[in-house]
C-alpha cells in the first residue's frame, strides 16, 4: 500500500508504524471494560433520610434576600407586560391602517374594536 508522507507520519503519531513508515504487526489490544456490578437499592427510609441530610447543607436565602428578589421579578413582569402591550398595540394599529379598506362597514368595525381595546 502506497503511502504519502502525511499518512507515514499520521501512522507514527498513533505508534502504528516504526520509523521506516512500515506497519506494525503487533499493536496493543485495550482491554475490555468491566461492567459496574450493580448497587443494592436504598429504602425509601434511607432515601428521605439522604434527602434530609442534603437539604440541611443547603445554603437557604434570608427573608429579606427572597424579598428583594421577589420584587426585583414582579418589576421586570410588570415592565416586560407594559413593553409587550405596547408592541402588540403598536402593530395592531399598524395592521388596521394597512389593511383598511373603503367598505365603510368593515373600517367602522376595525375602528370600533381598536378603540375598544384602548379602553380596556
Amino acid at each position: 500500500m502506497a503511502m504519502n508522507r502525511e499518512q507515514k507520519r499520521a501512522l507514527q503519531k498513533r505508534g502504528m508504524s516504526d520509523g521506516e513508515g512500515a506497519p506494525v504487526a503487533t499493536r496493543e489490544r485495550r482491554q475490555p471494560v468491566a461492567k459496574p456490578t450493580k448497587e443494592s437499592r436504598t429504602n425509601p427510609r434511607q432515601y428521605v433520610r439522604e434527602v434530609v441530610a442534603e437539604l440541611r447543607k443547603t445554603s437557604w436565602p434570608t427573608r429579606q434576600e427572597t424579598i428583594r428578589l421577589s420584587v426585583i421579578v414582579f418589576v421586570a413582569i410588570v415592565v416586560l407586560t407594559l413593553f409587550i402591550f405596547g408592541l402588540d398595540l403598536f402593530f395592531g394599529d399598524m395592521i388596521t391602517r394597512l389593511l383598511n379598506t373603503t367598505d365603510k362597514q368593515t373600517s367602522a368595525a376595525a375602528v370600533g374594536l381598536f378603540t375598544m381595546r384602548i379602553k380596556l
